[in-house]
């Protein structure tokens, strides 16, 4: 499983969450506490909002933990939101194009999970990416795919909740179809430039982690807390939905996986 983080605050470096903490995203990468893999080292991503509507992003296939053009970039790029993940592969091989975070227009997108049998199914989904989307699909996970079908939702006037609901919900119902047992395991962030949104959903109640933590500065969503130390960190309940408005005001919902 991966790990990841996402910030929405004051503009900060983004070495003060990525590289500087105790348990930092870059020591996650060689040593989660959280997760069934310890080693998160198949790639990183990083995906950030400046002054233009589209977000900047950097991946790569190195382990974070080795590339120095990483530690870099995080000491010299100054954001008010951005993303962060480290790879663990379950699925698509090792490439560029299968790094996390992933972008379409203004949004950023990553993900700590899987679709159960996913290669019984990645044909039939596939096919109900509309076409403008699918010439994006640079990568072969079922997480990109994921994102492509919630864009697609939203683009047809659903909020990030019941887009985000209404494809989990369509994927369940093919996994149930085909007989599929293993589980579908989602926790995600999704943003727009000035919105966070968080996600934490299972089919076995076994949903990757997801914290919240709010500072001064502001909010952070993370798989495993940074410092180590679970001490002002709020575990997000399976089956929530978070959203962060551009003020960092936060609300929450249910989320449910509901077919169209």
């Amino acid at each position: 499983m991966c790990r990841f983080l996402a910030y929405l605050g004051a503009p900060i470096f983004l070495d003060e969450l990525v590289c500087a903490p105790r348990h930092s995203l870059v020591r996650q990468s060689l040593r989660a506490e959280e997760a069934k893999v310890v080693t998160n080292g198949d790639g990183f991503g990083v995906g950030w909002y400046g002054e233009r509507e589209a977000p900047g992003v950097y991946r790569e296939v190195m382990p974070a933990w080795s590339d120095e053009n990483l530690l870099a970039l995080c000491a010299n790029v100054r954001s008010r939101l951005f993303f962060a993940h480290v790879r663990a592969a379950t699925g698509g091989g090792i490439a560029r194009q299968n790094c996390h975070p992933f972008h379409y227009g203004r949004y950023l997108f990553m993900h700590n999970g899987q679709i159960g049998g996913y290669g019984q199914l990645r044909r039939r989904m596939e096919a109900r990416i509309p076409d403008h989307l699918y010439e994006h699909r640079k990568g072969a996970t079922d997480s990109e795919l994921l994102f492509l079908l919630i864009i697609a939702r939203m683009e047809e006037g659903l909020d990030a909740l019941r887009a985000t609901s209404q494809v989990l919900g369509e994927t369940q119902a093919m996994m149930q179809l085909l007989h599929i047992q293993q589980p579908l395991r989602f926790s995600a962030a999704l943003a727009d430039g000035d919105q966070l949104w968080a996600f934490r959903y299972a089919t076995d109640k076994r949903a990757p982690t997801l914290y919240v933590n709010r500072s001064a500065a502001g909010v952070v969503v993370a798989s495993e807390p940074l410092e180590g130390d679970p001490q002002g960190w709020e575990l997000i309940p399976q089956g929530e939905m978070l959203h962060f408005d551009a003020a960092g005001r936060r609300s929450s919902e249910a989320l449910q996986a509901v077919p169209a």
